[in-house]
């Protein structure tokens, strides 16, 4: 009975998660002339992209006399900006086998005048370059054209206050250069007070709004509401703009951002095997991802080009897209709020569990400690399963290697989520019921292969003698579903409140799943502390299957973002859909059915792994 519980929730969680992710469909030439069309814009992708065109090139100069024509049919007043490469620019091309001398930059400049140019200006940029061996349909053919279709169609959408600026920057692939000359010194930058910019890391799927300016609830605030006027909605959260804002490399609203100007930065990164590589071609590009793309960066730009004032830096906000369709969010400081209802309802059902049910703290203990066996051994499997998959990028010895791995990122989700459904399994298996000597080797040999083929890691390390320890215990297993499930929540509890200390943009995750496991608990706890029918089990299944379905569409966003290397961050998210779900555990007498299950997953995550090598193979090296 409780099987079918669980394995319904999880199938309904999983079906909302793929229905989440699909792009929109691509909007035809016969949609209004206000509307966005991905096949409006195709042509002009077709049209940009029959070669690659880096810097230089005599193709590179073509494109540039397509899209001075292009600006000029749209009603745009046009203008070059000519600049030099920069030294880092300069090494590269030499690098790559190219020379320098007499290559210059040339941003392209189109203005479409306000009603008042007394106003700060809004900027949609996107760069016209493209790598050697791309013809970069996608990087950034894709935002070039879908900024051409949104300059129509806002065109079409009557005249506004403000001054429309389109800049198609060049060099970007070598250095960013455009953008610096541009905001560097062009007459128009300081008239600029918001950037839509356009990017791509791949070759389809959903477009994330992925970065922000510095001090963004006001950005985040009127993109919310003109988001859902695109088509396919909107994907953004603030953990994305978090973690973004820490790593090293850029794009050309870095520079922007850098000076103080507000703005959202907008890329997809499915379909990653295309990233800089000759089969980006139009052919191969997701016209879903050009509709969802350009119907973003159209509904912002209008949104700010008619807006009484343009969003000011004023603090960053906690927020998170909901199925891809809506975004909602709050003031850093009330996620202190949201944890002190969380450990309300977590109190409640506590209370009611030890008085009705029998459970004890050492128990719910117990259960918090299957959750530190479940984080520490699937950081070690997950390493484990992907170092199969190839050396690790920051080992790569070429870019010829970093863009193989990215081909195989399919193959490395695959084989990691496998490996965290076998940890899962084990948990509701029973993990005490294996011998404990037989669970600690197999933890201790993936540690020991995953630390030989990907490197040292200190993470890694402290994971496997974490998850061997507790695995030599197996007394500290959690001994009743309401021990281990308000052990789960309280971990997750604790997670949540360092999160919401150090980094309260990246809290919601915890914060928000945390709330919605307490509310279920406190509410099964009144309406049958037994856990035994379907009066305590529907709350947890009305938690699970949202909640759950929200958590996996945020794991492969996350994973082809930072999985290649950080293919842990499936277990942190896996632990959260593992306390939505705990309450759902099968009983007992499935246990040896379950464990099988287990081992069949992790060589089945492993095997893909492998595999990866044999259907991506190293492909013949390319420019980075």
């Amino acid at each position: 009975m409780r099987l079918l519980w669980l394995v319904g929730s999880l199938a309904l969680a999983l079906l909302i998660a793929v229905l989440t992710l699909q792009v929109p469909a691509p909007v035809g030439s016969g949609a209004p002339a206000t509307a966005f069309s991905a096949e409006r814009a195709m042509v002009d992708v077709r049209e940009i992209a029959q070669r690659p065109h880096p810097v230089g090139s005599a193709d590179h100069a073509r494109v540039q006399a397509v899209l001075l024509q292009r600006m000029a049919a749209l009603g745009l007043q046009t203008s070059t900006q000519a600049g030099a490469l920069s030294p880092a620019a300069v090494r590269r091309l030499e690098r790559e086998g190219g020379s320098a001398a007499g290559v210059e930059l040339t941003n392209l400049i189109g203005v479409l005048p306000g009603r008042d140019p007394r106003l700060p200006a809004v900027a949609l940029m996107a760069h016209y370059d493209t790598v050697p061996d791309s013809a970069g349909a996608a990087d950034d053919s894709t935002g070039v054209a879908a900024i051409l279709e949104a300059v129509r169609a806002i065109r079409a959408r009557g005249p506004a206050d403000r001054t429309l600026v389109v800049i198609l920057t060049d060099g970007e692939e070598l250095n960013l250069d455009g953008a610096r000359a541009f905001w560097g010194g062009h007459p128009m930058r300081d008239r600029i007070g918001a950037v839509v910019n356009l990017e791509a890391r791949g070759g389809g799927g959903r477009a994330m709004m992925f970065e922000t300016g510095r001090g963004n609830a006001e950005t985040i605030a009127l993109f919310a509401r003109a988001g859902v006027r695109a088509t396919g909605g909107v994907s953004s959260n603030s953990l994305a703009v978090f973690v973004y804002e820490a790593m090293p490399n850029g794009t050309d609203f870095t520079i922007p951002k850098d000076r103080g100007v507000q703005g959202i930065n907008l890329a997809f990164i499915g379909r990653p095997e295309q990233y800089h590589a000759p089969v980006s071609t139009p052919e191969a590009l997701d016209q879903g991802s050009v509709q969802h793309i350009g119907a973003q960066a159209l509904e912002m730009a209008d949104a700010l080009l008619r807006a009484p004032a343009l969003p000011a830096a004023t603090a960053n906000v906690v927020y998170a897209d909901l199925f891809g369709r809506v975004i909602v969010g709050h003031p850093p400081v009330m996620g202190w709020g949201l944890l002190g209802l969380a450990v309300l309802g977590l109190g409640v059902a506590v209370w009611r569990a030890r008085s009705r049910a029998g459970l004890t703290f050492a128990d719910a203990g117990r259960g918090a400690i299957d959750g530190l066996w479940f984080l520490s051994a699937g950081l070690v499997l997950t390493q484990f399963v992907r170092v199969l998959a190839g050396p690790m990028s920051g080992r790569a010895e070429s870019a010829d290697a970093y863009y193989t791995l990215l081909a195989r990122l399919p193959w490395m989700e695959a084989g990691a989520a496998l490996a965290v459904l076998a940890v899962a399994l084990t948990l509701f298996g029973g993990r005490t019921r294996l011998d404990r000597r037989i669970v600690a080797g197999a933890i201790a040999l993936a540690a020991v292969v995953a630390l030989v083929l990907g490197g040292l890691n200190p993470i890694v390390i402290g994971a496997a003698v974490v998850a061997v320890g507790l695995s030599l215990f197996p007394g500290l297993a959690a001994r009743s579903t309401w021990g281990s499930w308000t052990g789960l929540i309280g971990l997750i509890l604790i997670l949540a409140t360092a999160a919401q200390a150090l980094a309260p943009e990246a809290a919601f995750l915890f914060v928000w799943t945390g709330l919605l496991a307490a509310v279920a608990a406190a509410l099964a706890a009144v309406l049958d502390p037994g856990l035994t029918g379907p009066r305590s089990l529907v709350p947890a299944a009305f938690a699970a299957v949202p909640g759950g379905g929200w958590i996996l569409a945020q794991a492969h966003g996350v994973f082809l973002g930072v999985g290649m290397d950080l293919p842990g961050v499936l277990v942190l998210l896996g632990l959260l859909v593992l306390m939505l779900v705990r309450p759902l555990s099968p009983e007992q007498g499935l246990a040896r059915p379950l464990l099988i299950a287990a081992a069949a997953a992790l060589l089945i995550g492993g095997g893909l792994s492998v595999a990866a090598q044999f259907m991506e193979p190293m492909v013949a090296a390319r420019t980075a």
